[in-house]
């Protein structure tokens, strides 16, 4: 009988510790990543990235860095643009946050360079996902691009970046489970395929973050996090999409930002808040209860006024999340219920987790 394997795209370093960032070079000079020549091209903001490169230009003294403007479509070709104008190099490192890593990665796919990710923050699971996601001019789109080479993400750096970054990461890690349920669900009522690990994957890294005790200043839980995020990342490598960390929670998040995307909170507060109500439709109400306590104990919302919005705004939010994503079943699209029937599930779902 043939043994049958397949190939997973993953980065080739995976590097996650305190003072991870002053091992910078030493990674860079794997030739996995680089030749010889060792010539990068460095994306950074204008903020926290300006201070990362005083302390590394001494390491790195043979890179080139740009200053990218912001998170938009337009950044991110301009960044290509400059950097296939600017000579040959080897590869492309994002330094910063995701907005930051996302231009990065799509403009090193534009210039066909591999793309090194060094986070400076832990907001999303999109710093190893395929994914960019740019504002454009209808709103804000996701491009398909290829996985980092390599993730570096130093611990200290991480403990440095404002608290509600860690939150947010949070908030998007727990929104797995409720993600690889609807998925579940889809594949039950709609026959949909369900790529086993890529599932198993990031379900565990959710599940790993919502049992941890530890806190947002502990190493051993920012640890477990960042590793969550990056393997959700994979997994939706793994699956060829974003069904593995993408469901009725993110229809939520979605119409947050369309419908008031002036006031919209952060993207994994809104995720966490969907994910926790998503559960709660789906009638796992013990398991929303939960879910809420935790992401009550890190800081994150649960309810949306804690984040400004009414109660008739957010049940025109779940009212309008089906039609962010044309085409995927979660649980919203199952139960496809009314104005009246979502105004009532969400007074029950106030009342379970305790107001």
């Amino acid at each position: 009988m043939p043994v049958l394997t397949r190939l997973i795209p993953s980065p080739v370093v995976v590097d996650i510790r305190p003072g991870a960032l002053d091992d910078l070079a030493g990674v860079l000079a794997d030739q996995r990543i680089c030749s010889s020549t060792g010539k990068l091209a460095i994306a950074i903001s204008g903020g926290s990235g300006a201070v990362l490169r005083e302390r590394l230009m001494p390491s790195l003294g043979g890179a080139e860095w740009f200053e990218v403007g912001g998170g938009t479509l337009d950044d991110a070709i301009k960044l290509g643009e400059d950097i296939r104008k600017s000579g040959r190099y080897d590869a492309v490192v994002g330094l910063g946050g995701g907005k930051i890593i996302d231009c990065a990665k799509f403009a090193a796919a534009r210039v066909g360079l591999p793309l090194v990710a060094v986070a400076t923050n832990l907001s999303h699971d999109g710093l190893c996902s395929p994914v960019a996601t740019l504002d454009n001019d209808a709103g804000r789109g996701s491009y398909g691009v290829p996985n980092p080479i390599a993730v570096v993400i130093d611990l200290d750096v991480i403990r440095e970046a404002p608290v509600r970054f860690v939150r947010s990461g949070i908030g998007d890690a727990l929104s797995n489970i409720s993600a690889i349920r609807d998925w579940e669900l889809a594949a039950r009522e709609r026959g949909e395929d369900i790529d086993g690990l890529a599932a198993a994957m990031a379900r565990q890294a959710g599940e790993a973050v919502l049992r941890h005790p530890g806190g947002v200043g502990d190493d051993g839980f920012l640890q477990v996090l960042a590793e969550g995020l990056v393997l959700t990342g994979i997994a939706m490598s793994i699956s060829g999409d974003s069904r593995p960390a993408s469901g009725a929670c993110h229809e939520i998040n979605h119409a947050f930002d369309l419908l008031f995307p002036k006031r919209a909170a952060s993207h994994g507060e809104q995720c966490g808040l969907g994910a926790a109500f998503a559960m709660h439709l789906r009638g796992a109400r013990e398991e929303s209860a939960f879910m809420a306590q935790v992401l009550r104990r890190h800081g994150l919302p649960v309810l949306p006024e804690e984040i400004g919005f009414t109660v008739d705004e957010f049940v025109k939010v779940v009212e309008f999340a089906p039609q962010t994503r044309p085409g995927r079943y979660t649980i919203l699209e199952h139960l496809d219920l009314s104005t009246d029937q979502i105004r009532d599930a969400y007074a029950d779902y106030a009342k379970a987790i305790g107001s």
